[in-house]
């Protein structure tokens, strides 16, 4: 039985090791950025044939997640990847071999604002990724009323200082200066006056 566990451990270890580096590559080539954990997102984390160790976890305001005999880690502004290791590490001092998966169950944490002359404003719960077209239209679209040439996204830096940028929807509507369509960050206000 000895025998079959080392066979065993050393088929998952080259499983991993062959298709790690595969997947690595297809995550860089197509230029997209990993998602990067925010208080508030809900994380699933299980490992292999331990069902006491299964279980969802919820990224507390102040970054942390709390996990059975890891204790709590900071999980804000770190990759999936980054956390599983992190567990694991932490994990391999009570149960060798192990397995450990992290996947994001709800992304709760990225939040924008829309305030002012559109349809629908508030906060909206968002995936990366959302530009500011795609902001508006989930307020569901401008009013009548709306400045569309001094809108503004009020965006905090990581100083403390806030920043105002300012978005010209004609101009980007009708193809022109699109790089005005900004990628919008967490915690973003768009204002549409």
């Amino acid at each position: 039985m000895l025998f079959l566990m080392k066979k065993y451990n050393k088929f998952i270890a080259l499983l991993i090791l062959t298709i790690a580096p595969a997947t690595f590559a297809l995550a860089q080539s197509d230029g997209s950025q990993a998602y990067l954990i925010q208080p508030g997102d809900l994380l699933e984390v299980s490992v292999w044939k331990e069902e006491d160790l299964q279980r969802e976890v919820l990224v507390r305001p102040d970054g942390q997640i709390s996990f059975p005999l890891v204790g709590d880690i900071d999980a804000r502004g770190k990759t999936v990847s980054e956390l599983r290791a992190e567990i694991t590490a932490r994990l391999q001092k009570y149960i060798p071999n192990l397995v450990v998966t992290v996947t994001v169950a709800r992304i709760l944490g990225k939040r924008i604002y829309v305030i002012g002359q559109v349809n629908n404003p508030g906060e909206f719960v968002v995936n990366p990724g959302v530009d500011v077209m795609q902001a508006l239209s989930m307020a569901g679209g401008t009013t009548p009323f709306a400045k569309l040439g001094d809108i503004i996204i009020l965006r905090r830096n990581s100083d403390g200082n806030q920043s105002a940028i300012r978005f010209r929807y004609n101009q980007v509507e009708s193809g022109r200066s699109l790089d005005q369509n900004i990628m919008l960050n967490n915690g973003d206000v768009v204002v549409v006056p």
